[in-house]
């Protein structure tokens, strides 16, 4: 009927068929996606399953407590858990990979010291796409491969970066066959070759298991999309970063540590959260879409910032000032912590710089990333949404010489809006 009215040029059909259409299809929208089921996947579940977060049909409580991160990034990338000598092999590979080609490190050395590190890591990724290309048919491309060769890359190339931006040095890449990717950027990052303390590759090694993979998560999704189009891995893990780059997906982690780095004490800390809630400000790191009663990651994140704090050199004040605000954000809002909340005080604790804790997510996230846009290039099809138009009803062409700038929008008021004006009611 939309159709017709449109071949035959009938004003008065297309107002009374765009007005039809328009109240039945509204209240299908459903804004960010919420509870759709985009496809089917065998990568992961995510709080919708009586399992919690698994990751191949693999409890994340039992990876993160008993692998070494590639063995779930092989996991992931394969569909099964490695044997000795495969782990081995993969190991080995990562670290011959964490080499850096001389024209990424000329471009890291370009680039500002106040960029942000994420835009850092697709710029790389971007860069990597044309000196060591995809050269399969469109959606034919060695998808591992390309995984593979990212992380190692992300991990070698943010600690040159740092380096060569805060004091002009050029620091060695790790490329032993003995480090794995936790203890090889704790090493680079420090500058230092001796090995890192046990805890603190074991908090890398979680974290990355942890925030390896999280479903149709925007980023994953954002992947997927670029992937269905036959574009290239690189291109498909650009857009990915860009998506996580953004402070409602990834950084949650980098804000928490912002807001709590300079508490002094518990009770500091309730009158700080007491007061952001009063202000009705949001309180980062709690809450998430999918998980209404706890993140399932947070406990792992917690005992291990518990076990930080109780060192020598730990900070048992951040680790408490952290489980009384997570104790009042239960009480007062039944609002748990997700997986950033207890993050951010084991990173901190490990001497993580605060910026640096979302990248350290995209190396990890990279091996759900490329499973998840393997996943989609079989059995293809391309991702496109459809939309409800709520613009302007048919108006009538106006030469430019007849034209007036006094008409406004606001004539023309959306179905979907407050009023006039034709902006949609929704929250910056």
């Amino acid at each position: 009927h939309l159709r017709k009215s449109f071949c035959s040029g009938s004003r008065s059909e297309f107002l009374h068929c765009r007005s039809d259409w328009t109240d039945m299809s509204v209240a299908d929208v459903r804004k960010g996606l919420d509870g759709v089921k985009a496809d089917t996947t065998a990568v992961s579940t995510c709080g919708n399953h009586s399992a919690g977060l698994t990751y191949r049909g693999y409890l994340i409580e039992d990876l993160a407590n008993n692998c070494v991160f590639e063995e779930v990034a092989y996991l992931l990338m394969e569909g099964r858990l490695p044997t000795t000598e495969e782990l081995a092999a993969l190991t080995a590979r990562l670290a011959s990979q964490r080499a850096l080609p001389p024209a990424i490190k000329a471009a890291l050395e370009l680039m500002p010291g106040d960029s942000h590190p994420m835009d850092v890591l697709r710029t790389v990724a971007s860069l990597l796409g044309c000196l060591e290309q995809e050269r399969n048919a469109p959606g034919k491309a060695d998808t591992g491969a390309t995984c593979y060769r990212l992380m190692a890359v992300f991990v070698s190339s943010m600690c040159y970066w740092h380096h060569f931006t805060t004091s002009g040095k050029r620091i060695e890449i790790n490329t032993n066959p003995k480090d794995g990717l936790a203890s090889s950027v704790l090493k680079m990052l420090r500058d230092d070759p001796s090995e890192p303390d046990a805890l603190d590759v074991r908090v890398i090694d979680a974290a990355y298991i942890l925030y390896a993979e999280h479903d149709f998560a925007a980023s994953t999704f954002t992947a997927r999309v670029v992937s269905s189009t036959l574009s290239d891995t690189y291109s498909s893990i650009s857009a990915a970063i860009g998506a996580l780059r953004g402070p409602l997906h990834g950084g949650a982690n980098e804000a928490v540590m912002h807001m709590i780095k300079d508490l002094k004490s518990p009770e500091e800390g309730v009158a700080m959260i007491q007061d952001m809630l009063s202000r009705k400000q949001l309180v980062m790191g709690f809450g998430h879409r999918i998980y209404k009663n706890g993140d399932p990651r947070n406990a792992i994140f917690k005992s291990l910032s518990q076990q930080l704090s109780q060192r020598v050199n730990g900070q048992p004040v951040l680790y408490e000032v952290s489980c009384r605000i997570e104790e009042h954000m239960e009480q007062s809002k039944r609002m748990f912590p997700n997986a950033d909340f207890f993050a951010a005080s084991s990173y901190y604790q490990v001497g993580i710089p605060i910026h640096f804790f979302t990248p350290l997510f995209v190396v990890a996230r990279t091996a759900g990333w490329c499973a998840h846009i393997k996943e989609q290039l079989v059995g293809n099809r391309l991702i496109r949404p459809s939309s409800v138009y709520v613009g302007p009803e048919l108006r009538e062409f106006q030469p430019l010489s007849m034209r007036s700038a006094d008409v406004d929008v606001a004539d023309h008021p959306s179905p979907m809006c407050g009023g006039k004006g034709g902006a949609p009611m929704v929250a910056a």
